[in-house]
Parts: C-alpha cells; sequence; structure tokens
C-alpha cells in the first residue's frame, strides 16, 4: 500500500497516505516492519518510479514515523503466512490490537484473518469506512 501511494497521485493508497498525514487513521509500526519499508522505499527501481530522492524518502519516512504508533512484538505465531514480510505485518497488527490490515494482498492474509479476527481490507475498503471530513 505505501509503495502503492508513492508511485500513483491518483489511487486509493495516495488518498490513505494523506489520511494518514491529516491524522484521520494511524498506522501501526514496529522497529522491523518500518526497516522494511525503508529497504522497500530506498531501493533504486522504487526511486526512480516515484521520482523521490534519498532525501525525500528519508523526509516521508520521518513524517510516517511521527504519525505511527510503535508497537512492541510481545507474541510471535511465525510462520502463519507464505511471505515473511507479511509476517511482520501481522505481527504488527496482532500485537497493536489493530481493526484492520490494509493491503491489496487480501488472499494472502485470509488465513490470518480468521485466526486472529483481524479484517483484511483494501486501501479503498477503508477509505469508505472513514467518516467524511
Amino acid at each position: 500500500m505505501l509503495v502503492a501511494g508513492l508511485r500513483s497521485q491518483l489511487g486509493a493508497s495516495n488518498r490513505l497516505l494523506a489520511a494518514i498525514a491529516r491524522r484521520r487513521v494511524r498506522p501501526l509500526v514496529t522497529t522491523a516492519v518500518f526497516l522494511e519499508y525503508e529497504a522497500v522505499l530506498l531501493r533504486a527501481e522504487q526511486r526512480l518510479a516515484t521520482g523521490m530522492s534519498e532525501a525525500d524518502i528519508e523526509g516521508f519516512l520521518r513524517a510516517l514515523a511521527a504519525a505511527a504508533e510503535p508497537v512492541e512484538i510481545s507474541f510471535r505465531w511465525r510462520p502463519q503466512l507464505r511471505d515473511p514480510a507479511d509476517e511482520l505485518m501481522l505481527e504488527a497488527a496482532v500485537n497493536g490490537r489493530a481493526g484492520a490490515i490494509v493491503t491489496y494482498k487480501v488472499t494472502d492474509f485470509e488465513p490470518a484473518s480468521s485466526k486472529f479476527g483481524i479484517r483484511i481490507l483494501t486501501p479503498a475498503q477503508l477509505l469508505k469506512e472513514l467518516p467524511r471530513s
């Protein structure tokens, strides 16, 4: 969702990033999740696609960190999902008692949805649930 939001200013992911910036949505992050975000966004192909410099990405990440709620990992349930990077998101969501995991990879998270009682939503679905402001 984060990469999609930075790559396109037209989609739901970008509108969700704007909602985060306006404090209408509060993402949960662990240190591992944040380091994953940083590693992905700093890849040359991502910087090319977003048109962002390393300094731009660092500024974006600082703003994201300021808007996010840090989560300490108390429990690990690995493996639950096929992708280890998805496990990082699941652990942040479960430990942070998230209302939902917001992703385009809905089917990848469905096995954990029923087990942990966490809704899996696309960015567009979450945006529809937000009160109008």
